[in-house]
């Protein structure tokens, strides 16, 4: 069973960054594929980005150029850089691993484990 358990987030301007961590354990993360979904207040979970166990990436159109999704399998972590923010990127998100290879960036039902989710608050 894998636990992932989310850190980071917070309130920021327009414009401005914040980093999200999900640390693993419980299982064999270095072979599953993670990923990071969103769900805004009222709308349907959406997913965003997700990393290979190769490193390769995939990324929404939504935040393609503004978030940078990666890992550091040494730290079982994987991380979300989220700059360029915009009120329109407020949601409660989560990190999710998914067993199966491939993923890619709009899986959302797909994944096998989540975490507990950690809300980002962009004002204008």
């Amino acid at each position: 069973q894998v636990q992932l358990v989310q850190s980071g987030g917070g309130s920021v301007q327009a414009g401005g960054s914040l980093r999200l961590s999900c640390a693993a354990s419980g299982g064999a993360y270095n072979k599953y594929c993670m990923g990071w979904l969103r769900q805004a207040p009222g709308k349907g979970p959406e997913g965003i980005a997700a990393i290979e166990t190769d490193d390769g990436t995939d990324y929404a159109d939504s935040v393609k150029g503004r978030f940078t999704i990666s890992k550091d399998n040494t730290k079982n972590t994987l991380y979300l850089q989220m700059n360029s923010l915009n009120p329109e990127d407020t949601a409660m998100y989560y990190c999710a691993a998914d067993t199966e290879a491939p993923c890619y960036s709009d899986y959302v039902d797909e994944y096998d484990f989540r975490g507990q989710g950690t809300q980002v608050t962009v004002s204008s």
